[in-house]
């Protein structure tokens, strides 16, 4: 298992390959469908976004209350291809990683590539587990949101699969063609 940590370079991106499994630590910022929509609004009238994108992650996730004592609620992905129509102008402007669940477009998977991006997997169905490696969160924009508000999160050994790499490498279609062959 590999320790990553953010905001990503192209240094570390370049030694991750579809299907290794990483322990990511760092700034991870979440936004999901209508957070995207802002982005774009964002850059249609020349501002800049909540949080820098360069070398940064998002978390397409929509986490839950936090219960006493804890820092954040369940905290599993969404589905990662309801963000493809905006993830290239991001991948464009400097996003480094995303983090999601499902597989991605022929298009957004070229934008990984020319990026020198990674698309990585959490794990669907354990969200309450993911939320233990979450040490602080804080929103940062979009409040209204409620749920999907962009938020900072300080990560600790978020344990994550590549799916897409740099290489072209996708483990949905490799999978599946393992699958095919049996």
């Amino acid at each position: 298992m590999l320790k990553i940590t953010t905001p990503l370079t192209d240094e570390t991106v370049c030694k991750l390959r579809t299907g290794d499994r990483v322990l990511l630590s760092g700034t991870v910022y979440t936004a999901r469908d209508a957070a995207h929509a802002r982005f774009m609004e964002a850059f249609e009238r020349g501002e800049d976004l909540p949080f820098p994108l360069e070398g940064a992650v998002i978390y397409y996730v929509g986490p839950a209350p936090a219960k006493p004592g804890r820092v954040i609620g369940s905290a599993g992905p969404t589905t990662s291809g309801r963000m493809d129509v905006y993830t290239p102008a991001l991948l464009e402007r400097g996003l480094k990683g995303m983090i999601g669940k499902g597989s991605r477009s022929r298009q957004v998977r070229e934008a990984i590539t020319a990026a020198k991006a990674v698309y990585f997997a959490a794990t669907g169905g354990a969200a309450a587990l993911l939320a233990k490696c979450i040490m602080e969160t804080e929103i940062i924009a979009y409040p209204e949101l409620g749920p999907e508000a962009v938020r900072r999160l300080e990560v600790r050994d978020l344990p994550l699969t590549v799916v897409n790499d740099i290489y072209g490498g996708d483990l949905y279609e490799e999978g599946r063609k393992r699958y095919a062959r049996l």
